[in-house]
């Protein structure tokens, strides 16, 4: 795993570089399309270079997408993401966010679950209607690594891109307890009663996600104090934010409660708590400076990454049909999901369909955990076919959202 992380790295280095002198893309954008350029070659070296070919496919396989991202790369993410967005304004907004991440998701997850099941129907492939909504499930939740780098790039409104960043900060860890709840259902159909099985999701939702907030407060209030204790030692803060997020996602993982929900309170508590953003002092300076370094570094990884797992894929006529569908039913189900919740709350803006339209647009990123999540469902659970339609909604979100959203806005707003 080590020699694959090591290769991937280096890979991610040199395509940031290629990006940053020549491309110009955003930067996710550009190592995918890089990442997919590269492809090219590899999948050519099959017939001529067969040993070459099974290295580079060995790397890919060895470092172990689902595991790196979600017991691991994930975390630091989340935290440095949450570290640097402002609590006061979050808070601001904590209604709209509350419902996009959870009444939203479940909205979604329904919608793009059912829908997809008659899609797989009219093209003649065989999804069962608990599968379809399991896909639902994993590919609801916007994700926050690509919303947020995606966001960096962007010039939207304050207020609408805390909407965003806090959505998608909270609703990935929301959408991982809906998954395993439908993982539930599947695994215990015809063992378990309707109400054991409701029993035993009430329970996983307040263990995964009750548990995981109130742990990151907690692993948050006791890393804080620990850094407030300092007065001159920057170094030994860098530390102490690092053991908060590898120490308590262990931690979290031993508890069973929801890691990536733990690591978003804790990086909100201390980055509000010691104003990180302020840059004020040697701690602020450090603990900022090493935190956007570290999340280039992950960033850069995760998304190289997804783009050379592609051609591990074996994609059909039946299943590209499929994951084009597929596309139109994720962006019409972000639509509702959206306006629905939307629509219940007050807002100051005259034209609310406007920042509905950013927010189904822009807003509604996928990324490597849809992936992750895909990657986990074996093929008695329609594994293969859900992957290949996940790829094909990753791809069309990072690369075509990903590069219009800022037209977009420009385009809603003009």
């Amino acid at each position: 795993m080590f020699e694959s992380f090591s290769i991937i790295f280096t890979i991610s280095a040199l395509f940031s570089y290629i990006n940053y002198k020549w491309l110009k893309l955003p930067t996710t954008i550009g190592l995918m399309i890089l990442s997919l350029i590269l492809i090219v070659p590899i999948t050519l070296s099959k017939t001529v270079f067969p040993e070459f070919y099974k290295f580079f496919c060995d790397i890919i396989v060895n470092a172990d997408f689902k595991t790196l991202l979600l017991n691991g790369i994930l975390s630091f993410l989340l935290f440095a993401g949450a570290l640097h967005v402002n609590l006061a304004a979050l808070t601001k907004e904590k209604k709209t966010i509350f419902l996009f991440a959870t009444l939203g998701v479940l909205i979604s997850t329904c919608i793009v679950g059912s829908l997809t099941f008659f899609g797989a129907q009219l093209i003649g492939l065989e999804l069962p209607f608990l599968h379809a909504l399991l896909f639902g499930a994993l590919i609801s939740p916007t994700d926050p690594i690509a919303v947020m780098a995606i966001l960096k790039e962007a010039n939207i409104a304050e207020s609408l891109g805390i909407k965003i960043e806090g959505e998608s900060l909270f609703n990935d860890g929301i959408g991982v307890v809906v998954f395993s709840g439908i993982l539930l259902i599947a695994a215990a159909t015809g063992e378990l009663s309707n109400t054991e099985i409701g029993t035993e999701i009430g329970l996983l939702f307040l263990e995964e996600a009750v548990g995981g907030l109130f742990y990151g407060l907690v692993i948050g209030f006791l890393g804080l104090k620990c850094i407030q204790s300092l007065k001159e030692n920057p170094q030994l803060a860098v530390m102490i934010t690092l053991a908060v997020v590898m120490g308590g996602t262990a931690g979290a993982f031993l508890m069973e409660v929801s890691a990536p929900l733990a690591m978003v309170v804790a990086g909100l508590f201390i980055g509000n708590k010691i104003h990180v953003n302020e840059d004020k002092n040697p701690i602020q300076k450090a603990i900022s400076s090493f935190w956007e370094i570290l999340d280039d570094v992950f960033n850069g990884i995760l998304f190289v990454l997804i783009g050379l797992a592609i051609h591990l894929l074996n994609i059909n006529t039946s299943y590209f049909l499929l994951g084009i569908l597929a596309i139109l039913i994720v962006l019409l189900a972000r639509f509702i999901s959206v306006f629905l919740p939307y629509s219940l709350l007050k807002h100051e803006e005259t034209k609310p369909m406007k920042t509905v339209a950013v927010l189904t647009w822009g807003g509604g990123l996928r990324g490597g955990i849809s992936i992750a999540l895909a990657l986990s469902l074996g093929e008695e659970l329609s594994g293969d076919l859900i992957l290949h339609i996940t790829y094909i909604i990753v791809f069309f979100s990072i690369i075509v959202q990903g590069l219009t959203i800022g037209k977009v806005v420009k385009k809603i707003y003009s």
